[in-house]
């Protein structure tokens, strides 16, 4: 995927993600585990339906998602989608 394309696509998600090398990155922050931990599983999903996982790390009450697709190497249009749907999970979850 192109940079202009890139650049185009981030606009249309929360702010808070972040192009970092070949994949996309948000950082997330919950009251505890519990709630770190339903949001993990409504985003698993989500990721099942379009066929798209997620890399994730959670401690506690955080939780980092990285984006990337790996058989293209690179960023696509797929973990656009995947990041706006986990947007609207997020905003739902507060």
């Amino acid at each position: 995927m192109k940079k202009q394309e890139i650049d185009n696509l981030i606009k249309n998600i929360n702010k808070d993600w972040n192009i970092v090398e070949n994949s996309i990155k948000r950082d997330f922050l919950f009251k505890d585990f519990k709630y770190a931990f339903k949001f993990m599983s409504d985003v698993a999903v989500v990721a099942e339906e379009i066929n798209h996982h997620p890399t994730w790390t959670n401690t506690y009450n955080r939780l980092e998602i990285i984006l990337t697709t790996h058989d293209t190497g690179g960023i696509s249009k797929l973990d656009f989608e995947l990041a706006k749907r986990i947007d609207v999970i997020f905003e739902k979850s507060k």
